[in-house]
């Protein structure tokens, strides 16, 4: 019993988060604009001040627009799923077992072997089929 109530308080949190959402939606499009109009900026300023700045400061011109924009992002709440989904993930990543240099070795070697085989392979039927259309259109000749 106490499995389906929490798994019922989840979905309605989830229910609740959607309304919020909903309601703050104007808000985040008009973040959304914002950080739009950040990285425009950035790229305006990389063009528009091609010859009178130098290019390490025009580069961080657009930098600084892509940085302040994905602050604004973050603040909205596809932003904050973005987040947590990345946290989610380093999560995850902590989970896989991950192959030793060894067996990394070994499969590149038989990824190797299989794309070479793979390789002469096809390049046969091409070659065989190449020469039986030579030899059907000299035939009629």
């Amino acid at each position: 019993m106490a499995v389906i109530a929490n798994r019922k308080s989840r979905m309605n949190s989830k229910v609740e988060r959607s309304k919020a959402v909903a309601a703050s939606s104007t808000a985040d499009i008009a973040k959304y604009v914002l950080a739009l109009a950040l990285v425009v900026g950035g790229l305006v300023v990389w063009w528009w001040f091609a010859g009178q700045w130098a290019t390490p400061l025009r580069a961080l011109a657009v930098v600084a627009g892509l940085v302040l924009a994905a602050v604004v992002f973050l603040g909205t709440a596809k932003g904050r799923e973005t987040k947590e989904f990345l946290i989610e993930s380093r999560f995850e990543l902590r989970k896989v077992v991950w192959p030793t240099r060894q067996e990394a070795l070994r499969m590149t070697w038989v990824v190797g072997i299989v794309v070479v085989i793979m390789s002469l392979l096809l390049g046969g039927f091409d070659w065989v089929i190449q020469a039986l259309l030579k030899w059907f259109f000299t035939v009629g000749r």
